[in-house]
């Protein structure tokens, strides 16, 4: 009777820690046959390779050591004869294991510590991951908790089953939290410890506020509006971006509500941040101006390849425009993604006067022609000697005042120019170091020649050891600003598809690679005539 009631304490003391910390009894079972077999152990020898079984229902307990059969026994402790164990297993085979049952053991002072170390520690990381499995899918949602305390300005959070923390720099500015207050926030990361799951929370993270539309307003949570955007300046101003699925439905009105019910409530819960709600639109110049809003736009301007966008507005909007302390600008960069240039309608109007006057300086000064006939160029959209020179000859014979003899002067005029400015760029590169066979690989102008031999790139295999961000420069993107850096051929309107394909010409011509790949050869075929100087 005394050994039946201690298998039935047993199984009753791992039913009420799994219910205790909420875990699987199997994992409670297994860490007291862990804490069985290591006491077992510093009895029969530590190299002794012990394992414990444990009736889930009985509560019959099992204490076996395991040796493996082996021709030649090094160690008696953990190896049996071959023929030893087919006395007791006539199938066996060297390889497989034998279990030698042991007597059950009485458990000592110390060894009953031991075990209830390993097991609290079982139980302990058990309780960890179950933990960690709970919160993991959690991330990108609204929890809501109870501040437990605050400490060097962190907010630590009770969620029921963990504890999350919203570090100082995640709270909105100027909140104030208190043992007891009721807190909501958003799930960012959950991150395995050894100390445990931390769990961290968000006040100022962009999707706070978009899970916050979502819970306030149906017809995102049903799909027929999508949030496209979100950027924030947390605690002063925020601007989000919606679109409707269904043309019956005004995104940006769904999302105020009736009298503005809706749109006040997630401003409630943001410590009353301003928030501009703007129709999303798949092209960047009308999203731009949605997202600039409420200041008024002129013209905008889009440079793709360098993700910039250059915005005109009237001279009495221009502060409107960039906002106190640049926020608006910031927000409206940060939600539509291109790094934005404001200039007012007298800065356009002066820049351009500037373009043109230097374009007509370099007419005559290239053609010899005076400030009359540069002026007419420059203001019929030449922007280079080489358009000037390489154009039909109607096209310039059809400027006011010309004639076909006169566009024939100016064109040859033109071109020994740019002879006259090839030869001196050509002993320029020779100067420099940079040698003949560069010239071959098609794409490449003297000019960009010159370029490359200004940046250290001379040989084929150096210009082989480049990558295209080497040659045209690379964007990165950080805190919602984007940083440019140059290459050696950034100066030039050179695509990055075009400086693969010359750096994949100079690998075959260095020997690195045996022949170009089709659609790299493709390339190659209209490099030459897209590159512009």
């Amino acid at each position: 009777m005394a050994v039946s009631a201690n298998r039935l304490e047993l199984l009753q003391i791992a039913d009420a820690v799994a219910r205790e910390k909420s875990i699987d009894r199997e994992i409670v079972i297994a860490a007291m046959a862990d804490a069985i077999q290591k006491a077992a152990r510093s009895r029969y020898g530590q190299e002794t390779n012990i394992r414990v079984d444990i009736n889930t229902k009985t509560g019959e307990m099992k204490l076996q050591r395991l040796l493996e059969v082996v021709e030649d026994v090094e160690d008696p402790n953990t190896q049996i004869y071959l023929e030893l164990a087919r006395d007791k297993n006539p199938d066996a085979e060297p390889g497989d294991f034998i279990a030698e049952q042991l007597p059950p053991m009485e458990f000592g002072r110390i060894a009953a510590q031991s075990a209830k170390q390993v097991i609290v520690q079982k139980v302990r990381e058990a309780e960890r991951d179950k933990q960690y499995e709970e919160f993991i899918g959690r991330v990108g949602e609204i929890i809501n908790g109870t501040v437990k305390r605050v400490e060097y300005g962190n907010v630590i959070v009770d969620l029921g089953k963990g504890e999350g923390i919203i570090r100082r720099d995640e709270q909105i500015p100027r909140e104030l939290f208190r043992y007891g207050d009721r807190v909501r926030a958003f799930v960012y990361d959950v991150r395995r410890e050894p100390r445990g799951p931390q769990i961290f929370l968000s006040r100022t993270h962009p999707q706070f506020m978009a899970k916050l539309f979502t819970m306030e307003v149906p017809e995102i949570y049903d799909g027929v509006i999508e949030i496209k955007a979100v950027a924030r300046d947390p605690g002063s101003r925020a601007k989000i971006a919606v679109i409707s699925r269904d043309s019956s439905v005004d995104p940006v009105g769904a999302c105020v509500g009736m009298r503005g019910s809706r749109v006040q409530a997630v401003v409630a819960e943001l410590q009353g941040e301003k928030i501009d709600i703007i129709p999303w639109s798949p092209e960047a110049a009308s999203f731009l101006v949605n997202a600039l809003q409420p200041a008024k736009v002129a013209k905008v301007v889009l440079d793709e390849d360098a993700e910039r966008i250059e915005v005109v507005v009237p001279d009495d909007q221009l502060s409107l425009a960039i906002g106190r302390r640049g926020q608006n600008v910031r927000l409206a960069s940060q939600l539509t993604g291109w790094d934005i240039d404001i200039l007012t309608e007298q800065e356009e109007s002066e820049r351009r006067q500037k373009e043109f006057a230097e374009r007509s300086a370099l007419f005559m000064e290239a053609l010899d022609v005076d400030e009359m006939v540069g002026q007419l160029l420059a203001s019929e959209g030449f922007a280079t000697v080489e358009e000037v020179a390489y154009v039909d000859l109607g096209d310039v014979a059809s400027i006011e005042g010309f004639d076909e003899d006169t566009a024939a002067e100016i064109q040859n005029r033109a071109k020994d120019y740019l002879d006259r400015r090839e030869a001196e760029l050509d002993e320029k590169r020779k100067a420099l170091g940079v040698a003949d066979e560069l010239r071959e690989i098609e794409g490449l102008t003297t000019q960009m020649l010159v370029a490359l031999g200004e940046d250290g790139v001379k040989t084929v295999e150096d210009f082989a050891g480049c990558a295209a961000d080497d040659l045209v420069g690379w964007s990165e993107r950080k805190d919602g600003e984007t940083k440019r850096f140059t290459g050696a051929l950034s100066a030039f309107e050179l695509s990055r598809t075009d400086a693969e394909a010359m750096i994949m010409q100079a690998r075959v011509k260095a020997g690195w690679v045996e022949e170009a790949p089709e659609e790299v050869e493709e390339d190659l075929e209209g490099a030459e005539d897209e590159t512009t100087v």
